[in-house]
């Protein structure tokens, strides 16, 4: 009955939804103790003593690339999560196993950033470094971890991984005290520091927090969160998610050029952010910007679309909240041509020719 709860509230009423989530944690379960069997040999190595977790994509509904610019974002957390099978031990080192990847371990006898080291490996690294700062003591753990959540689907397989690693820890070597909004900080650090990715902090958040959320990151150490609820279903909406084969894996410097062109914009007005920039004061001096050295016409058009975006996130929330579905679906639209028109971001410039995205939207 515990367990029919947890899956209920995790993914959904229906028994079938139900019957699905439970093969696929015994088989995770089944395929924990199969990998990490060896390594029971002393008594703090035991499989018996077994933890689970789960750490949910999200979908951003609005505010695309707004929160690396302090701005407002609505999105949502989904029923497509990673799940983690763990075992804690004292070896201070944790072994990380997860499907259809090569298993990979941290030592946690030096938590400084590694030259050489890439990918889930550094993200750990760089959480278990987060937590000791706070002073949690970390010691170590065994983890199979299996997703749903799709590499490049755009539903961010990456802060899910960062959360379910964050919760795993805050669980059990920190008694829950960080808490949902310090394990989203936590893998944003991981991602920005560790990994090298310069995000902002709206996956990690969606992720952790859960649920409809609008969030308003002008202050990024207490962001605002307002979580509210909508029933889509009932109005006979669902989001639906298109496997377009693409891959996130090449697309770092594109997602970097994106913030550095959006803060290049907001260093002409001599601010960091362009949450801080006034957009009359913007408007008002777009030739000039242009005169710029380090501000192109892509940045301005980028800045453009943080302004817009921005505002629409807020309007996005409140119509759903006033239950005028119409004017937010009307919303995201605008907010989805922008993506395409103004951030640009739906192909990458290193190799303009593979545009799967359009080409799925056109079908679609």
């Amino acid at each position: 009955n515990d367990f029919r709860e947890i899956c209920t509230k995790l993914y959904g009423t229906s028994n079938e939804i139900f019957e699905q989530a439970k093969s696929r944690y015994l088989s995770a379960i089944e395929k924990f103790e199969k990998i990490y069997s060896k390594n029971s040999n002393s008594e703090n190595n035991q499989t018996k003593d077994i933890h689970i977790f789960s750490a949910s994509g999200r979908t951003e509904i609005g505010g695309n690339h707004t929160d690396h610019q302090h701005g407002c974002v609505l999105a949502a957390a989904v029923n497509l999560d990673a799940i983690g099978v763990v075992n804690f031990h004292n070896d201070k080192v944790i072994r990380v196993t997860s499907e259809g990847f090569e298993s990979f371990s941290v030592n946690l006898d030096n938590l400084s950033v590694q030259k050489n080291e890439t990918g889930s490996a550094a993200i750990v690294r760089g959480i278990v470094a987060s937590f000791e700062k706070i002073g949690v003591k970390v010691y170590g753990f065994d983890l199979y971890t299996t997703s749903d959540v799709a590499c490049g689907s755009g539903i961010s397989s990456s802060a899910a991984f960062e959360t379910l690693i964050g919760t795993i820890i805050d669980s059990y070597y920190n008694q829950n005290n960080a808490g949902a909004v310090e394990i989203a900080k936590i893998g944003q650090f991981a991602e920005n520091v560790y990994f090298g990715k310069n995000s902002g902090l709206m996956d990690q958040m969606v992720s952790s927090v859960g649920g409809l959320v609008f969030i308003d990151f002008n202050d990024t150490e207490n962001p605002i969160i307002d979580n509210f609820k909508y029933d889509f279903e009932s109005k006979g909406y669902c989001i639906c998610i298109t496997d377009t084969k693409g891959s996130h894996a090449d697309l770092t410097d594109d997602y970097v050029a994106i913030r550095a062109e959006m803060e290049s914009v907001a260093a002409f007005f001599g601010k960091q952010y362009l949450r801080q920039v006034a957009e009359t004061e913007f408007w008002e001096n777009i030739s000039e910007i242009r005169k710029s050295e380090k501000c192109s016409d892509r940045a301005i058009n980028r800045a453009i679309h943080f302004f817009n975006d921005n505002k629409r996130a807020k309007q996005e929330a409140d119509a759903l909240k006033s239950d005028n579905l119409q004017t937010f679906l009307k919303l995201v639209q605008q907010s989805g041509d922008s993506s395409i028109i103004l951030l640009q971001n739906l192909y990458s410039i290193s190799n303009p020719t593979n545009q799967e995205l359009l080409l799925g939207i056109t079908v679609s």
